[in-house]
């Protein structure tokens, strides 16, 4: 017992000792989660109030989801270029001045070039700190990314809730987020520019069109579930406050499966991860257009999670450590991200009470297939 015992003892030891080492980038990285699954999960609940104070209509309200998307993608595109000169700070930034420009509701424009400029500094964020992290914590960094990327989910299971109990406003709602962003970004200083490169040489770029493809659908899908998910449940009969806060029960059951995998994404293959939610995602969308919309909601949140962490660490493996490889991977999560509520939200009007949870499931029921039989090919 002692030998296994000593050795469980300096792996702590080494944990503590990078924690210590790149406090300043923790601390700033998850902070900033925290507020970007604040002012994501926030669209899915605002879009009946954006619909009510412009005269459009939900569909209409939905290009506001879309345009995030777009802001996100032109930040990634941005890190692509440029991301050696970029700190958390310009990202934190970015984000502030879009949050205040959704929640000033200048008129239905000025709103969608807020939601572009709020999801700019979003990519921005995703692109500095998730390959930061990975790299800073060596061999702990898959469970490190995975607590990164949990606390996403602590904003995104209050921000709904907040939402309600200021009257559903999106004013004051997306002023927080403005708000929580500045204070962030007073603080964010030290992260700097710690773990902005890898230390060691790295192999040619050459992106792996397999991974990036799978990844696209999957984060279509969940820009699918928070963006448009609250109008599905909606349409299916639940009330606009229930449907909020169904959406942050969805949000705690996504933290609490991002939080079990700190312990185990280490132990378990990426893609092994990737698939085993896409086919949990198939069950409960079937759930949820078979059974009950509102409890098979909630619990699709839990392979919700498991997509992005489960994709990125598969994709990083194949395609390496040039800087350009995590705006890259992002890029593709990101096209989905764009293209699937576009084409989702035109589509529920005729689709009947629950099919958008049909749609869902045909999604991820013909996804799993394919991830079954790409198995082998994508191991890392």
């Amino acid at each position: 017992m002692a030998p296994g015992g000593d050795q469980c003892d300096q792996q702590e030891t080494i944990l503590k000792d990078l924690i210590r080492a790149n406090a300043g980038l923790l601390f700033a990285g998850v902070a900033t989660f925290v507020m970007m699954g604040a002012g994501q999960s926030l669209y899915g609940p605002a879009l009946p109030a954006f619909s009510r104070l412009f005269g459009v209509t939900l569909a209409e309200a939905g290009v506001l989801v879309s345009a995030h998307w777009v802001g996100c993608f032109i930040g990634v595109g941005f890190m692509y270029l440029k991301g050696g000169v970029v700190t958390p700070r310009h990202a934190l930034a970015a984000m502030a001045i879009g949050a205040a420009g959704v929640a000033a509701l200048a008129g239905w424009w000025a709103t969608i070039a807020g939601a572009v400029v709020f999801g700019l500094g979003y990519g921005m964020s995703t692109a500095v700190f998730n390959p930061r992290v990975l790299r800073a914590f060596a061999d702990k960094g898959p469970s490190m990314l995975s607590l990164l990327n949990a606390t996403f989910g602590v904003g995104a299971i209050a921000a709904p809730l907040i939402f309600v109990a200021l009257g559903s406003d999106p004013r004051w709602s997306f002023g927080l987020t403005a708000a929580l962003a500045a204070v962030i970004w007073l603080f964010a200083g030290p992260a700097g520019r710690a773990g902005a490169a890898p230390a060691a040489e790295v192999r040619a770029f050459k992106p792996h069109w397999g991974i990036m493809a799978f990844g696209l659908v999957a984060i279509g899908m969940e820009a699918c579930l928070i963006g448009l998910g609250p109008t599905a449940l909606i349409r299916a009969g639940v009330a606009e406050a229930t449907a909020a806060e169904l959406l942050s029960a969805f949000f705690v059951v996504f933290l609490l499966a991002r939080v079990g995998l700190i312990f185990v994404a280490h132990r378990v293959a990426p893609f092994v991860l990737y698939t085993a939610s896409i086919a949990v995602a198939a069950v409960c969308a079937l759930g949820s257009a078979l059974v009950s919309p509102a409890v098979f909601f909630v619990a699709m949140g839990a392979p919700a999670g498991l997509f992005f962490p489960g994709f990125y660490v598969t994709a990083s493996g194949k395609m390496g450590e040039d800087l350009r490889v995590p705006p890259t991977i992002i890029a593709a999560g990101l096209v989905g991200g764009i293209g699937a509520p576009l084409i989702v939200a035109p589509l529920m009007a005729g689709m009947g009470e629950r099919g958008f949870f049909w749609l869902v499931a045909g999604v991820t029921v013909t996804l799993t297939v394919a991830a079954v039989l790409s198995l082998r090919r994508m191991r890392v």
